[in-house]
């Protein structure tokens, strides 16, 4: 066996997160900031879910999948920002190692089935545009459901596998992690022996959530750019258009600096490199994607003006 027993491998109780500081100034201003990007990035996105969930209009399977895109986010943010507000103000930026382990899983589990969301919301894009007369047909609720459920439930057990080779490593000696955050490679490089397998192991889950995901979107985009170019007026083709915008902007944000992450060699990777850019998929694509999607949606738009009781003013 290439690991021993759990008892006799870690004797490492809790980590310690660097986190972007160790002036109090400089963490006190981290903090406000940072406070008001996560409530901004929680109330943006749970407007999203409330429109949609209060108008019966955005009662579609884009919709219904843009909304599991909300909570996703609101969750995948929460995974991380509390504690990093917390680690801000307090003297301790300690974090026991269950807490660390359950970090991880969560930050991967959430991240993964974005990764595979995306996928399914190009789908739904490419049944909406290509067979627009089939779409209800086939993209019925119970399917809908279905791809929702098998999304999760790719991403959860993806990161399971990851995260359970990663604690199952000994970890003897520092617990320093230069991150804010348990981020499965920044961890492990304290472990106390050869980590080569768990690497290939990263790797293999990264070519299947990452590589495999950006070549389906990529290729259904590509069938809905013939299907779009076949449409004879300008109008229609631009209304096409601006449907898949939005998906194809925050796809385009998540997956860049992910891909730039996972996808290269551990040897030429910077610790302070990975912290912003990971910062950047974690929080302010969260905060953005309200923002893509409500801007470039007229539908997002009426349904915010008829809550706000102005909905007569655009009848």
């Amino acid at each position: 066996m290439w690991m021993p027993p759990r008892q006799n491998q870690s004797w490492v109780s809790e980590f310690i997160l660097l986190g972007f500081s160790s002036d109090p100034l400089s963490n006190r201003i981290l903090f406000i900031a940072f406070l008001l990007l996560y409530l901004s990035s929680v109330l943006g996105n749970g407007l999203i879910v409330t429109l949609i969930y209060l108008n019966m209009h955005l009662h579609t399977p884009m919709y219904f999948f843009l909304c599991i895109l909300s909570l996703l986010d609101m969750s995948y943010i929460t995974t991380t920002m509390p504690q990093m507000l917390v680690h801000l103000l307090a003297h301790s930026q300690t974090i026991s190692f269950a807490g660390c382990w359950l970090q991880m899983y969560m930050f991967g589990a959430l991240g993964l089935t974005e990764c595979i969301l995306f996928v399914v919301m190009a789908y739904d894009r490419y049944i909406a545009i290509c067979h627009p007369l089939h779409y209800t047909v086939i993209l019925s609720w119970g399917l809908c459901a279905r791809l929702a459920a098998g999304a999760g439930a790719c991403g959860f057990f993806s990161s399971l596998i990851h995260t359970f080779f990663t604690m199952r490593l000994p970890y003897c000696g520092p617990n320093i992690v230069n991150h804010y955050l348990c981020e499965g490679p920044s961890v492990r490089s304290l472990a106390c022996m050869d980590t080569h397998l768990i690497e290939m192991v990263d790797q293999v889950i990264s070519v299947l959530v990452v590589v495999a995901p950006i070549s389906i979107i990529f290729a259904s985009y590509i069938r809905i750019g013939q299907a779009i170019l076949k449409i004879k007026s300008t109008q229609g083709r631009c209304k096409a258009f601006s449907t898949c915008a939005s998906h194809l902007t925050v796809v385009t944000l998540f997956y860049t600096p992910v891909t730039y992450i996972y996808m290269r060699p551990n040897s030429s990777s910077s610790p302070e490199q990975n912290k912003h850019i990971t910062l950047f998929y974690n929080v302010f694509n969260v905060l953005l994607n309200p923002l893509v999607y409500s801007l470039r949606n007229k539908d997002i738009k009426v349904a915010f003006l008829k809550v706000m009781g102005q909905g007569g003013m655009n009848s």
